[in-house]
């Protein structure tokens, strides 16, 4: 049987009472070096699952801190192989948190759809969130990705008609990321009460946890969303710390956990 973290994880978490967080980094940023001790504060922190970002040159569904983000990482010499092999090295001495690859298809075609998700499950990646790539592609990806046993997310936003709700609940497994704000990564002006009324409305159509990313700054944030929703994703912030000490990079492990901590007991405040 494959195994499956995610969804082991998950179960775990609900069984507890627990919502997930989720936070997200960019493999390589400030320095490809730093990217399995970042992965390690973030799990020291209280992260559940790890979202790792692979670098492109072309992000088109981020905002500006995540495009700085994944230019440092490619100036600093980050490639998809290498966000493959910090995963391996993070396995050394983690085998339990699940690890999500978010990025974009050029990349993975340019390395070869069959060896991409061969050489992700050799590693220990659990599941993959490709921006570009939607439910309806059932291409030679999907079903390798879907024989080594890697969940497939894929997201929904609020202009998501139910009509469409339907084939992504049907898609998605692992979890569904719900992109709480319309626009691109970073936006702001999140309304925990719109979220709540979206993600209730989606469970009609989705069994797999639904976690929210986009917009959650603060603990006040995190505790909000996540009283609402299976997790919640942190991003924006987190890259705009590492842009913050991309000149003093030692740095920046400690402050991923100073931001990620606050979070974790905001979260865990009600359970």
């Amino acid at each position: 049987m494959i195994e499956k973290r995610i969804e082991r994880r998950m179960s775990e978490l609900k069984a507890s009472g627990v919502k997930a967080l989720i936070p997200y980094i960019i493999a390589g940023d400030p320095l490809p070096e730093l990217t399995v001790p970042n992965m390690h504060a973030l799990v020291e922190a209280g992260a559940n699952v790890l979202e790792i970002g692979i670098p492109f040159s072309d992000p088109f569904a981020d905002g500006p801190v995540n495009q700085r983000g994944a230019e440092r990482a490619i100036a600093a010499g980050m490639t998809l192989r290498g966000v493959l092999s910090a995963v391996e090295t993070f396995r050394n001495t983690d085998q339990k948190t699940p690890v999500v690859l978010m990025g974009y298809l050029n990349p993975v075609i340019a390395m070869g759809e069959i060896e991409f998700c061969d050489e992700a499950n050799r590693v220990g990646v659990d599941g993959l969130l490709l921006v570009d790539m939607p439910p309806e592609e059932e291409g030679s990806l999907v079903r390798k990705a879907r024989s080594v046993g890697l969940d497939l997310i894929y997201l929904a936003a609020p202009t998501t008609t139910d009509q469409r709700m339907a084939v992504i609940g049907q898609a998605t497994s692992g979890y569904l990321y719900y992109v709480s704000l319309k626009g691109v990564t970073g936006s702001s002006k999140l309304d925990p009460e719109e979220v709540s009324t979206k993600v209730n409305a989606m469970r009609a159509y989705v069994d797999s946890p639904i976690c929210v990313g986009f917009g959650i700054r603060t603990p006040d944030d995190a505790r909000r969303v996540a009283a609402v929703a299976d997790g919640i994703i942190v991003g924006s912030v987190l890259v705009s710390a590492v842009e913050a000490l991309a000149n003093q990079p030692d740095q920046v492990p400690n402050k991923l956990k100073e931001i990620l901590q606050p979070m974790r007991d905001a979260m865990d405040e009600t359970v």
